[in-house]
């Protein structure tokens, strides 16, 4: 009988790991979303793009297949209860540091959250808590609108992309977060501008989307706007997120982990998944006497 104490249970700081059903809906899920983000591109000159009329239903659509990933993830077991509370105190946390964040700058420390929580609990749970902390940060700010599911889509890869960062630990674990930190806040402005680029910017043939154009034309197009328009949003993000997780990303995952070590998030089925059933108990045992030393 092989010992519980070598059982890959949540007390070992392991991301929580996904079900294939849930994987294969997230998966359908981004898909969904980098289709809407970027079909504009491959339309030809003669379509109506009313970009106005697509986004609620987008909004109806991300919301729904939000459900059935959270559905997905409780009936296999990764989120339990107590990792839903987790879910919803780290998805607060987001919303109430969104306020602070400053719109004139683009410096933005929720993103941290996000980037911690993905990376500390895995891609599954970064994606859920992008979905949730960007709307339940919208309803906070009032900033409620046809741009909020592409928000939302954003941040929750923002989170998923952390959680499937390469696994390392210590200072190593911090500094390759704080890379990421810079890549994903360029990355998310400019996705961002994606969604509203072929409709609002018109007349200048240097920044403009062109219906029908060469996709290598309109992405070079679409790369200057960015760059005369966005970076000076998008670096002051990075820098942030940077300096924050430097600062507070050692100390917060260590939180986040010991929390989880508590909760005993998964212990039972990560067991019995490793040894072919048997008794479920003993794994709990050996991760509370890994919590109280």
């Amino acid at each position: 009988m092989t010992a519980p104490a070598a059982s890959p249970v949540a007390g070992s700081d392991r991301p929580l790991r996904l079900a294939w059903r849930s994987a294969a809906v997230l998966t359908l899920v981004s898909l969904i979303g980098l289709a809407m983000f970027v079909w504009p591109l491959f339309v030809s000159a003669q379509s109506d793009l009313a970009h106005s009329a697509d986004a609620p239903l987008l909004f109806a659509v991300v919301l729904a297949l939000l459900v059935v990933v959270l559905a997905n993830e409780v009936m296999s077991g990764q989120l339990d209860a107590k990792a839903l509370a987790l879910l919803g105190v780290l998805a607060a946390a987001a919303a109430a540091l969104r306020p602070l964040g400053s719109g004139v700058t683009g410096f933005q420390p929720m993103f941290v959250v996000l980037i911690l929580g993905g990376r500390a609990l895995g891609p599954g749970f970064g994606f859920c808590l992008g979905l949730v902390g960007m709307f339940a940060s919208a309803l906070l700010t009032g900033g409620v609108g046809p741009w909020l599911p592409f928000q939302m889509l954003g941040a929750a890869w923002v989170g998923m992309g952390a959680g499937l960062l390469p696994r390392c630990g210590g200072r190593l674990e911090v500094a390759l977060l704080a890379g990421y930190g810079v890549v994903s806040a360029v990355l998310y402005g400019f996705l961002l501008n994606l969604w509203f680029w072929p409709f609002l910017v018109t007349g200048d043939a240097g920044v403009a989307f062109v219906p029908g154009d060469a996709l290598s034309a309109n992405l070079g197009r679409f790369l200057a706007f960015c760059l005369v328009t966005s970076l000076g949003f998008d670096i002051p993000r990075a820098i942030g997120n940077v300096v924050l997780i430097l600062v507070l990303g050692g100390p917060a995952l260590r939180a986040i982990r010991r929390a989880t070590r508590k909760a005993h998030f998964g212990a039972v089925a990560t067991f019995a998944d490793q040894n072919g059933g048997g008794d479920s108990t003993a794994p709990a045992s050996a991760s509370a006497r890994s919590s109280a030393r």
